[in-house]
């Protein structure tokens, strides 16, 4: 929101803000004569505020004379008029053991989104990468009964998955051995995404004695390293937290809320909606889209490793929330969280 505000407006609604993120109640003019520092009387003070309640930047709840910012108020605060200030070096120490690098993918995804509803005391979020996002480190075939393979997948980080694929003929275990061989010394480290390329173009190429060897190779990986995703495609935590929180106590709003946590599917759509997004997003209110978020803040921040954006994570929270201290909280995992994924510099 693009607004003209003079420097005593300004002053006035950050300081209103402040107060109420700090005690959740509505701000009198008395108030912000002593808390603002402007050598100003009530009666101009009342009028500011009765201007920027014109604009859309202030309410006046019914029951008091003093005035809660608006969903408006808050984004024109986070965006001019706070200031944000990174985490202390021991805070990013702290984060940094919470998040250890060498650990599985699966485990660090949970343990951020554990950590960032601790540290803020509301929702933690993370969502999932595609597994396909991941290089393959080592594959082998367990032939089972019939045509059906078991197919043992180590990932470069550390995740291990077991997949039965029922391929076209029936292979000796001599021919997987054979595939497996081959795929782990030309293919351990590269997406799984390339894999299958490479192994048809090489195919094509070729008209030798490798061409069964590699048609082999085709299809087993066709199946074996085809998609897949990450058992869940959204981690959430510390959902009961908002049962506590002043401004969601009514019962009607926090069941809309907790549906669309157990659905899962908007929410995560909003998130992925940020992939491409530089640093931190903050949707306040109705900019959420979704209805039963009316009354909630999401702060995002994609997370990256090896130069590839991942996914997405964040805190979802009422819209009184410390916005100077769960921004710079959130850009400080979103961090963290790919170098734990990427603990080894990109190659050159």
């Amino acid at each position: 929101m693009d607004l003209e505000l003079d420097p005593r407006a300004r002053r006035l609604l950050r300081t209103l803000i402040a107060q109420h993120i700090r005690d959740g109640e509505p701000v009198g003019s008395r108030t912000l004569a002593k808390r603002s520092g402007l050598d100003v009387s009530p009666a101009t003070i009342r009028n500011i505020m009765a201007d920027l309640e014109e604009i859309g930047l202030v309410s006046a709840p019914h029951t008091s004379a003093g005035r809660v910012p608006t969903s408006q108020g808050y984004r024109v605060f986070v965006d001019s008029l706070l200031p944000i200030k990174p985490l202390h070096d021991t805070e990013m120490q702290q984060l940094r053991s919470l998040l250890p690098a060498g650990g599985g993918t699966q485990a660090l995804l949970s343990n951020t989104s554990e950590l960032l509803s601790a540290m803020s005391q509301f929702v933690g979020v993370v969502t999932v990468p595609q597994r396909s996002q991941f290089a393959f480190r080592h594959i082998d075939f367990v032939p089972l009964d019939g045509q059906r393979i078991l197919v043992i997948l180590v990932f470069t980080d550390n995740e291990v998955q077991n997949r039965i694929i029922s391929p076209r003929r029936t292979y000796t275990p001599a021919e997987l051995e054979q595939t497996a061989n081959y795929l782990n010394a030309h293919f351990a480290g590269q997406p799984l995404a390339e894999i299958r390329t490479r192994l048809l173009r090489d195919l094509r190429a070729t008209r030798s004695e490798m061409e069964r060897l590699l048609s082999a190779a085709v299809e087993l990986s066709e199946q074996a390293l085809g998609g897949g995703t990450l058992p869940e495609d959204m981690l959430l935590a510390g959902q009961t937290r908002l049962m506590g929180v002043q401004d969601l106590s009514d019962m009607d709003r926090l069941r809309e809320l907790f549906e669309a946590f157990s659905r899962k599917r908007e929410i995560l759509q909003l998130l992925e909606g940020t992939l491409k997004a530089q640093g931190v997003r903050v949707f306040i209110g109705e900019e959420t889209g979704l209805a039963p978020l009316d009354a909630c803040t999401v702060v995002t921040a994609p997370y990256h490793a090896q130069g590839k954006v991942l996914g997405v994570l964040g805190v979802i929270g009422p819209t009184r929330m410390a916005y100077e201290r769960v921004i710079p909280m959130v850009q400080a995992t979103a961090d963290l969280l790919g170098a734990a994924l990427n603990p080894e510099p990109p190659t050159p």
